[in-house]
């Protein structure tokens, strides 16, 4: 075949291959594929990356909490080698790379730590396009500073704790509260507590006998000494014999140095039955009166002294190491106590607060059982009416939280009492109160409350 007729034929079939129409649906088809699959690639690839970013957040939100807990004491080199060895032990994805990570602490408004990251998670269809990667980031802050916790434990030192091994179970549990408070604490003044061991009496410290802010009174009264002459000196102000011989007939009496005073006073307010007055019931500052000031009294069952609001770890588990079981149970002188250590008042100095901060105050009010005596009454009924009136809500426990303290109570009835609707109707609100009947589930209460009262927010 010449060249020409060669050419010829080719000529024929690319005129035939051009005017023909069969195969155009597949061919048509291959092309439009081709935008199909890659849709579908991307999508499988992001996909991928979402799942990393996910992963990757999930690291920086555990990392930001863990770095609260100490970035007020670390130098930013320190705040940012933790966050990288932190992060690295949690972010669990190989195949991300050019992982970076920084962290940041600041006090402005509030103590926070913000941690921010980012990874790159390469492609496997978008890579055909020319796209070899994915960076996916994230951020998270975790603030705590703004708000700062004044707690005040109101424990039960009665008689009773003695059984079933209770004391002990309030040792053990309030020591681990403490180590809870400490942790969140992430300067000197975030958190502060107060501690009140409560018996019939309080004990506010017996060196502070030159207090003005005492009435010894009935004290004086209790604890005198007379010389000369012959006779019964009479009872002491209706709790003993006051003088014993000697004390008639013009014989010489005085009552003894207050030195030797052991730190206990009572409910304060009148003498007598209580009546109208409220003193018990508020934490109003003396006013002069006789009845706003706190009577001293030498009750032989006084519980360990009481602290009021610090940070010093070490002494408030030194105190709660002293604690002792002894002496009937008034509750009311507990609760109105941890309350007077929240505002201050006798003894006690509560902090000044800074107004950058928000406050958040609580009491935590334990006991095994129920009230059995107050300055005026040894029965059960008078002494809760004083704490809490049923029927018209006053008394304590709604003073406190009308000031906008909140309040936690927990009964430990191990002996079968009834529960203490006193102490359920005294909490904040129904989720606020806790009665246990195993002395060891102390610790688990005391556990949730303070993860409630420390959980920090993650708050981006």
């Amino acid at each position: 075949m010449s060249l020409r007729s060669r050419l010829s034929t080719i000529q024929n079939l690319l005129r035939r291959f051009s005017t023909a129409r069969s195969g155009n649906v597949a061919i048509t088809f291959a092309i439009a594929t081709l935008p199909i699959v890659g849709g579908v690639g991307a999508a499988v690839d992001y996909s991928h990356a979402n799942s990393v970013k996910v992963a990757l957040q999930a690291a920086l939100d555990s990392t930001a909490l863990m770095l609260s807990k100490e970035a007020a004491n670390d130098t930013s080199t320190t705040l940012q080698a933790n966050a990288v060895k932190y992060f690295n032990a949690m972010f669990t994805r190989p195949e991300g790379t050019n992982l970076a990570v920084t962290a940041s602490y600041t006090t402005s408004g509030g103590s926070a730590v913000v941690v921010n990251g980012q990874v790159d998670v390469p492609t496997v269809f978008m890579g055909i396009m020319g796209y070899r990667k994915i960076t996916v980031s994230g951020s998270s802050t975790a603030k705590w500073g703004s708000q700062r916790l004044r707690v005040a434990l109101a424990l039960d030192n009665t008689g009773s704790m003695a059984d079933d091994g209770k004391m002990t179970a309030l040792k053990a549990a309030t020591k681990a509260l403490l180590a809870q408070l400490k942790a969140a604490a992430g300067t000197n003044g975030d958190v502060y507590v107060s501690i009140v061991p409560f018996s019939k009496d309080v004990n506010v410290g017996s060196n502070n006998y030159n207090g003005n802010w005492i009435d010894w009174t009935e004290w004086d009264s209790d604890n005198q000494s007379c010389s000369g002459g012959s006779g019964w000196g009479g009872w002491g102000g209706g709790r003993g014999w006051g003088g014993g011989w000697g004390s008639h007939g013009g014989n010489n009496c005085s009552a003894a140095s207050h030195t030797t005073w052991n730190g206990c006073i009572t409910d304060r307010g009148p003498s007598n039955a209580p009546g109208n007055s409220t003193w018990d019931q508020v934490v109003t500052a003396p006013d002069g009166t006789t009845n706003s000031l706190w009577p001293a009294e030498q009750y032989d069952q006084c519980p360990v002294g009481m602290m009021g609001l610090n940070y010093d770890w070490t002494s408030m588990n030194s105190l709660v190491d002293q604690m002792y079981p002894n002496g009937n149970t008034n509750q009311p002188i507990g609760l109105v106590w941890a309350w007077q250590s929240l505002v201050g008042g006798g003894p006690l100095t509560a902090p000044p607060k800074d107004s950058n901060y928000t406050y958040q105050e609580i009491i935590i009010l334990m006991s095994d059982g129920l009230n059995t005596a107050d300055r005026w009454y040894n029965s059960q009924t008078p002494v809760d009416n004083r704490m809490y009136q049923t029927g018209n809500g006053s008394g304590t426990c709604a003073n406190i939280k009308a000031s906008g303290v909140t309040i936690y109570t927990i009964h430990v009835n191990t002996g079968g009492d009834p529960m203490s609707t006193l102490l359920q109707n005294c909490a904040s609100d129904s989720n606020k109160f806790w009665m246990i009947t195993n002395a060891s589930d102390l610790s688990g209460v005391f556990t949730q409350i303070g993860t409630n009262l420390t959980q920090l927010r993650v708050a981006k």
